[in-house]
């Protein structure tokens, strides 16, 4: 079978940021990375997965939401895919990401999509950590430019 393009990705030297994963036509592919790639140290399913809850709901209710695609964790545990139409800008999306993990980082209240009627997994989530989470890349995210979104090889 032929290797997919996130496989030839050098995982030895990444570390954590936002790349430009791929570009399919008008879709581009991000990779949301959150954790060094093996590192031993992963996001954490309820952390994970509260983040994805708060992370998918913001994004979608931005300027944006008509050219939002997909949100969703990598199954490696190191960070999150987010797919939109090239209408969006690399520099809009690092702004777009800037403010989510702001927004997340300060989230109080009910978090979206957690009864168990809307959600496969309702009862596994974490807030707290979800929030560690978005403080951390707020403060991976403070300079990052367009020039830093290639992949090191």
């Amino acid at each position: 079978m032929k290797k997919i393009a996130s496989f030839t990705v050098n995982h030895d030297v990444l570390e954590k940021g936002l790349y430009i994963s791929r570009i399919d036509g008008d879709i581009v592919t991000y990779d949301v990375r959150m954790k060094k790639p093996n590192g031993g140290d992963y996001l954490q399913n309820p952390a994970m997965h509260t983040f994805e809850h708060l992370f998918a709901t913001f994004v979608r209710n931005t300027e944006y939401a008509p050219n939002i695609i997909y949100v969703g964790p990598m199954g490696c545990r190191t960070g999150f895919y987010l797919l939109v139409r090239e209408a969006i800008t690399h520099q809009d999306t690092i702004n777009l990401l800037k403010e989510t993990f702001d927004f997340v980082s300060k989230f109080e209240g009910e978090i979206p999509g957690t009864k168990k009627e809307e959600c496969g997994n309702y009862l596994e989530h974490d807030l707290f950590g979800a929030k560690e989470i978005a403080e951390d890349m707020l403060k991976v995210l403070e300079n990052w430019t367009v020039e830093k979104m290639i992949y090191e090889k």
